[in-house]
């Protein structure tokens, strides 16, 4: 038998009242309290932790109702958080498991559940099948799933609410060079995008005397209208705010603030691959760290060009941040990160963290006394211009189904103009070419979309291929 619900790439996600039910939240709930036990973690400390769209807080109670009435004892955090936050705490609690309820960067009707497991790192697939298969065997008495009722639990001491911020913050302010922060004078603009980030941010800001504004920081279970990550569109209000008030620096965050997107000083859009080989340049240039760097396939390969300058080698991995938190602790990794704005740096926790990541960036403008358009010129003055595309396709599960066989079994690509290298397959289908340009197409693990993506010498180049993958699939 199989459980009727499925993890994805980023834990489970789904739409509010259809799969994001209360029903569903216990069951999961109770195939982790299963594993657990199996595991001899049986009335051990877990996390719960939420973020600000509909229905986490209550979604938060009833898992602590169920893991309460299985013998668990429950730290439940008594307010919206940043997941990174929760992946903190987890690993500095030595807990061997945690939850936040959160669906990330998904638009408003999505609600989900991620899970961390013990040093705070995300679920692994492993797991995951584990938790699927524990469900699968609850369903049929799913009526006798035990729990306590909340307030009861919080009486009788199964339940503490705890507020672990403070913790993190310090944290954070630990990890980075705050004192050339402290005299740098720097004028900071953050757009949480409705989400949970900003008040963290905020305040590790203030402490390092960064002059700070907020946009969009009141909660708002519809995120103005759009999905809670900080892509080019969403940060167009930041974007001009930067501009108008001559900001040296933007920073947004997803819904949850794992996702980090930036506006330079010029008010322009940096794409998340240029962050993640800004850090890495820093951290291996300016603060003479050594190590390898790890990216998912769908990420830009200068990232690729940078570490082999500095004698270093960068991992390529599936997409999913699961996969690249495994081969940075394989590895020893500096960095590791993805298109889509998550990045994960050593020394803090192994997920992603869009609030350090962003200190670490407000850091290297203090050292380096640069801004961030000058360092990338620096970067592709040394290693050239690597142009990179991407676009997605919204799918129903018939056309999704149609395209799987034709893309993930017959492992059908469109005829190139120019000479291909070789193809993977790992996680849909990419193609590397001779001239070292590449593309992808997959599926999302989080999303009902198709996302094809390009990088090339030239943008023309980058877009071609792009097209050539919408002709073939008729898109």
């Amino acid at each position: 038998m199989e459980s009727r619900i499925h993890f994805g790439t980023g834990g489970w996600r789904a739409i509010i009242a259809d799969d994001f039910t209360k029903a569903n939240v216990r069951l999961l709930t109770a195939g982790l309290c299963a594993l657990m036990k199996k595991d001899g973690y049986g009335g051990c400390e877990v996390l719960i932790g939420y973020d600000r769209r509909f229905m986490s807080g209550e979604a938060a109670r009833w898992a602590a109702e169920v893991l309460a009435g299985n013998g668990f004892h429950v730290l439940a955090v008594d307010h919206p958080i940043p997941t990174p936050l929760a992946m903190f705490t987890v690993k500095e609690k030595n807990l061997p498991y945690g939850m936040m309820i959160t669906a990330s960067h998904n638009p408003a009707v999505y609600n989900g559940i991620k899970l961390f497991r013990p040093v705070g790192r995300d679920a692994d697939q492993e797991m995951t099948d584990r938790i699927e298969a524990e469900m699968a065997a609850i369903e049929p008495v799913e009526k006798e799933i035990l729990s306590v009722p909340f307030e009861q639990g919080l009486a009788e001491g199964k339940i503490r609410e705890i507020s672990p911020d403070q913790d993190y913050m310090d944290s954070v302010l630990a990890a980075m060079r705050a004192e050339p922060v402290r005299k740098a004078d720097l004028r900071i603009a953050v757009d949480p995008l409705h989400g949970v980030g900003g008040p963290c941010m905020k305040t590790i800001l203030n402490r390092c005397f960064c002059e700070t504004h907020l946009l969009h920081a009141a909660r708002d279970p519809l995120f103005g209208g759009m999905a809670p990550t900080p892509t080019k569109e969403a940060l167009g209000a930041l974007s001009r705010y930067v501009r108008e008030h001559k900001m040296n620096l933007g920073i947004g965050m997803d819904g949850d603030a794992d996702r980090l997107g930036v506006i330079d000083e010029e008010g322009n859009y940096l794409h998340p691959n240029k962050l993640l080989v800004l850090l890495y340049y820093y951290l291996v240039k300016y603060r003479g760290w050594r190590g390898p760097c790890v990216r998912n396939h769908s990420t830009t390969h200068l990232l690729d060009a940078v570490a082999k300058d500095f004698g270093q080698t960068c991992y390529e991995v599936p997409v999913g941040f699961k996969h690249i938190e495994a081969k940075m602790e394989e590895t020893g990794a500096v960095i590791g990160g993805e298109s889509s704005g998550g990045m994960a740096v050593h020394g803090h926790i192994s997920g992603k963290d869009a609030i350090y990541s962003a200190a670490l960036l407000i850091e290297m403008l203090a050292v380096t006394g640069k801004s961030v358009g000058e360092l990338f010129r620096e970067i592709t003055g040394r290693y050239g211009e690597y142009h990179y595309r991407e676009t997605s396709f919204a799918m129903s599960e018939s056309r999704k189904r149609e395209l799987r066989t034709l893309l993930y079994e017959q492992k059908h690509i469109p005829v190139f103009a120019k000479e291909v290298e070789r193809v993977g397959a790992e996680d849909g289908l990419k193609v590397y070419f001779a001239d070292g340009s590449w593309t992808t197409c997959r599926f999302s693990g989080t999303e009902p979309v198709l996302r094809i993506c390009a990088e090339a010498a030239t943008v023309e180049a980058a877009e071609a291929d792009i097209k050539l993958w919408q002709k073939e699939l008729g898109l």
